[in-house]
């Protein structure tokens, strides 16, 4: 089935936990609706930071993407200190041409970017963040949303296509055009 619709770690974290997570169906002002139908990489993060902001209370503004030939075994990347989040090119395809509507592909990329996103935020040791990726995206969406589901499970035992996904070594990066303009577009007219 092809779609045709899409348009580091440390052991040092010093962040507090994140407490017991109180369900809520979804995301005030209806953001988490944003994920049901075609949306390009801006729009998926605005729902990222959104879904961070409401549960952590925490943001952070000016990420860049970037989209590079990466191994198929790893999904993304964000480089400490850095402003880009390097996301695998490869799985995103992979996952295009699999994803059977523009929910699937874009909690699949929900989850992505808010792994790396929270990254950025100081969440540096691997296990925390996939914990708290997790309760954010139950907490904003509810325990059987597709994000949901990706967040608490792993991708490549759900979607075993995702491995044989083209891969590379790193060695060409894309930078993604208009991404974060929530945060961007008034500082840089």
């Amino acid at each position: 089935m092809s779609a045709r619709w899409f348009s580091s770690t440390s052991t040092g974290d010093r962040l507090p936990p994140v407490g017991p997570v109180t369900p809520r169906p979804t995301l005030i002002g209806g953001v988490g609706d944003r994920l049901e139908r075609p949306a390009d990489y801006d729009a998926v993060f605005r729902v990222v930071r959104a879904a961070v902001r409401s549960v952590l209370g925490v943001e952070r503004p000016g990420l860049g993407l970037g989209l590079s030939n990466l191994p198929p075994q790893l999904g993304a990347y964000w480089q400490v200190t850095g402003n880009l989040i390097v996301m695998n090119e490869g799985l995103v395809d992979a996952m295009r041409a699999h994803a059977k509507n523009p929910l699937e592909l874009n909690s699949f990329l929900y989850v992505i970017l808010a792994h790396e996103y929270l990254h950025s935020l100081g969440y540096l040791d691997e296990r925390a963040v996939r914990e708290v990726t997790a309760r954010v995206t139950r907490t904003a969406f509810g325990p059987d949303h597709p994000a949901t589901k990706m967040a608490e499970g792993d991708l490549w035992r759900m979607y075993p296509f995702l491995a044989l996904a083209q891969g590379g070594r790193g060695n060409r990066l894309r930078v993604v055009p208009r991404f974060d303009l929530q945060t961007t577009d008034t500082y840089i007219r």
